[in-house]
């Protein structure tokens, strides 16, 4: 149960294997192919793997299938690095393990790769070990627990819902929330371009710019924080 809606009234499914969530009437990853999104806003936007190492933290608003933390896991293992990457997630509505593992089937490489995260999760376990992977799934609403949460996000994923159905999770103050729970260096990357998303992510303290997005979309963004001396020396527009 989340609130009193039973979970297995809280989606619908497009295309046979495509969660969308009637709460926010928004898909939880791409109509088209969701990895490539993933890979192509997530990874590449925050220049990963290339800066991917042992104890590297990645923070993400919007947990979902878990699609973006196994792309994470992936990419990691391809680059064959020793230790381990940290990865943060805050998500207010949890997906059951069926209903995860049902979505990630349209994703044969992820789903080959998911089966110790599922097994997990299933059990109600939301600190999850993997190979080579650290992940913590923080849950409630990210305007209550981002504030309290004690860790600093070498790169973030802002992976919400859209900014137009689901605005809290997009507005002023949590994006400067964002911006003071990020490392010296650290990125973020979107998939949206939305002029107020990115003026607030500015506002924050972020160098931000506009990139091609994922297939038809012409737009997402990205950005890196902007150390405090050169903020007070040149405020960003």
């Amino acid at each position: 149960m989340v609130g009193d809606v039973p979970q297995d009234q809280l989606l619908d499914w497009r295309e046979g294997d495509i969660p969308v969530s009637r709460r926010f009437d928004d898909p939880y990853f791409s109509l088209g192919n969701g990895l490539a999104e993933t890979r192509h806003v997530f990874l590449t936007g925050n220049n990963l793997p290339q800066r991917l190492r042992d104890g590297f933290h990645i923070a993400e608003l919007g947990f979902g299938t878990g699609l973006n933390m196994l792309a994470t896991l992936i990419a990691w293992a391809q680059k064959g690095g020793a230790g381990s990457v940290r990865f943060t997630s805050f998500e207010a509505y949890p997906l059951p393990a069926v209903d995860i593992a049902r979505a990630l089937r349209a994703f044969p490489e992820a789903y080959a790769v998911a089966a110790p995260f599922l097994d997990q999760w299933a059990q109600g376990a939301h600190r999850i070990s993997l190979a080579g992977l650290e992940v913590e799934v923080i849950v409630g609403d990210a305007r209550d627990t981002l504030p309290n949460w004690a860790g600093q996000a070498d790169a973030w994923f802002l992976d919400g819902f859209s900014p137009a159905k689901n605005p809290e999770l997009w507005s002023t103050d949590l994006m400067a929330m964002v911006a003071a729970k990020t490392a010296a260096g650290g990125t973020f990357a979107t998939y949206t371009a939305a002029g107020h998303v990115r003026r607030s992510l500015s506002a924050a303290g972020f160098a931000v710019s506009r990139q091609p997005g994922h297939g038809s979309k012409r737009h997402m963004s990205v950005g890196q924080l902007i150390p405090k001396d050169q903020t007070m020396m040149s405020p960003p527009k």
